[in-house]
């Protein structure tokens, strides 16, 4: 499963694509492959990256991580991408493991949290772009193998260059959404959530329409978000990511943001809330009776911890 945007979802990616081409206009030699460190294979002398990977992750709960490059690892060999900056690693795994890993353990315990936790992440330093003009934000792979892209950046507070304005939202939007998004597809191929969820908006999925789409013009149907228009399975996980990210205030705004009238397809407001509310009510429903977590006290650990690194 992927977590895709559109490619204006936020506009600090130019500077990165603009850098990323003009260094491909270069044509000075790069010498012997093999003394470039980083590129390829899994052999190397393992340093303080490795040694917080081994503390923080894989001893407590069996999750290795990946940053030494490998293009292979992604799949397309076609795209173009670039190794992460090993300076970013460890303050990004720390907030993905202070925002999604603790409050799960906390709120579900480690037996839970080791079962159905990924245990491979594999890091890009840039995003994987895409032909119809949307972004790769990660992939699940089989729920073992989690992809993040665009490593290269993450700021949160104290790191060089953080803007609270702007890197605050962007950390949330961009690799917190993602991970929980991913994990949502993880637990729902583990055990199908009620299959009532597909029928409360099953006239208006746009498949890959919605990438034609604004966030605010999803909600008008009773969407989440654009991308959650695209699928079912996408609308759960969106709901999920967008919940647990944004807490109860935060998505009550959102619900409540939604202006008067009928949208295109024919929603009104109060029927576009109400879709929005039931989809609520199940997955707080499934998270009880399926997994024994009190969702709504998951949401506050998660945006507990997230006031906590912005």
């Amino acid at each position: 499963m992927k977590l895709i945007v559109k490619t204006t979802f936020k506009h600090l990616v130019a500077a990165l694509v603009f850098s990323v081409s003009l260094s491909a206009c270069k044509e000075d030699g790069i010498g012997e492959v093999d003394d470039i460190s980083g590129l390829g294979g899994d052999e190397w002398v393992k340093g303080p990256v490795d040694q917080w990977i081994l503390d923080s992750l894989v001893t407590p709960y069996n999750i290795s991580a990946k940053y030494k490059w490998d293009q292979f690892e992604f799949g397309n060999i076609t795209k173009t991408l670039v190794p992460p900056d090993e300076s970013q690693v460890v303050p990004l795994l720390s907030t993905i493991k202070k925002a999604w890993t603790m409050p799960y353990v906390e709120e579900a315990g480690k037996v839970f949290y080791n079962k159905y936790s990924p245990k491979f992440f594999i890091l890009s330093g840039s995003n994987e772009y895409n032909s119809e003009g949307s972004i790769t934000l990660g992939t699940a792979e089989g729920g073992r193998k989690v992809i993040l892209y665009g490593v290269n950046l993450f700021k949160i507070k104290g790191m060089a260059g953080y803007d609270p304005a702007r890197d605050s939202s962007f950390v949330k939007d961009w690799f917190l959404h993602t991970i929980h998004h991913e994990f949502g597809h993880i637990l729902h191929q583990t055990v199908l959530y009620p299959v009532e969820y597909k029928n409360i908006s099953k006239s208006l999925y746009q498949g890959g329409n919605w990438i034609n789409w604004s966030d605010a013009d999803a909600r008008r149907d009773g969407f989440i978000t654009a991308y959650s228009s695209s699928a079912f399975d996408e609308d759960f996980v969106e709901m999920i990511a967008m919940m647990l990210t944004e807490g109860k205030v935060g998505f009550d705004k959102l619900v409540n943001s939604i202006p008067a009238g009928t949208s295109p397809h024919g929603v009104t407001k109060a029927q576009a809330q109400a879709a929005l509310r039931q989809k609520e009510a199940i997955i707080v429903a499934y998270y009880k009776n399926t997994w024994k977590i009190d969702f709504y006290s998951l949401q506050k650990r998660v945006r507990g911890s997230m006031n906590k690194l912005f």
